[in-house]
């Protein structure tokens, strides 16, 4: 199925993350940004923290959250 098809309904991934990968828990189309809470399209997802197995957006969000918590906190 595309996702481009009338009636898709996008489903939130469940996402392990690793150092510089990922595995893929459930399957999905997005994750949700820790810090902002907005979807992610996995195809478009660079930002995560290993340590707080957590995604983020953007790498100004990425930023924020190293701010709040601080490096592997």
């Amino acid at each position: 199925m595309n996702i481009f098809d009338k009636g898709f309904t996008p489903a939130e991934a469940q996402l392990r993350y690793l150092d510089a990968d990922y595995v893929v828990l459930r399957p999905g189309s997005f994750v949700r940004c820790a810090i902002t809470g907005r979807p992610i399209p996995l195809d478009e997802l660079s930002y995560w923290n290993v340590d707080r197995q957590e995604a983020y957006a953007d790498i100004e969000t990425a930023n924020e959250a190293y701010r709040r918590y601080g490096l592997g906190n």
